[in-house]
């Protein structure tokens, strides 16, 4: 049986907010955010995974002896490799949430997006859960990336460059 006054309402104040009351209500307790701080991590960050990338890429160049083109896709394969052993201990999710953009631009964001992806879907089946959510992330990417190269090849062969085609 529900309490109610004597006036026959019910004691109980109607807790629904409208949409601007909720907004008002969760700037006030939204944390501070300081813009040009998180400038500087994404940058010192962002550059660090570059240097690392520069660091791993001399180390082909100078200790396998290829030439710096071609050490540019293993090195790319380390990064990448990198990203999915510390995401799959928890590590680079925690770093790039205090780091922020700085890890997400780099090819290292791809493969923790990827990853995080897989894990979180893994119960699902290797097809369907692993898969499935992963390419629904890499689909985008690949499909804008395609595109792009399309357009920028039509753009390269009709205004070319003066050099040989």
């Amino acid at each position: 049986m529900a309490a109610t006054s004597s006036a026959g309402g019910s004691k109980y104040k109607k807790m629904t907010m409208s949409s601007k009351e909720y907004q008002a209500f969760a700037k006030k307790r939204e944390p501070a955010r300081s813009v040009f701080g998180n400038c500087i991590r994404a940058f010192i960050v962002g550059g660090a995974i570059c240097v690392l990338g520069q660091a791993i890429s001399q180390l082909f160049v100078h200790l396998m002896g290829m030439t710096k083109e071609e050490a540019s896709n293993p090195t790319v394969a380390v990064l990448i490799f990198i990203s999915v052993i510390l995401t799959s201990l928890g590590v680079y999710d925690k770093f790039a949430q205090w780091a922020g953009a700085g890890t997400a631009v780099p090819v290292t964001g791809f493969a923790n997006s990827m990853c995080s992806a897989a894990l979180e879907h893994r119960s699902e089946g290797l097809v369907l859960g692993v898969g499935g959510n992963m390419f629904k992330l890499a689909g985008s990417v690949i499909v804008y990336g395609t595109v792009a190269a399309f357009f920028v090849g039509i753009a390269h062969l009709i205004f070319g460059t003066g050099g040989t085609h």
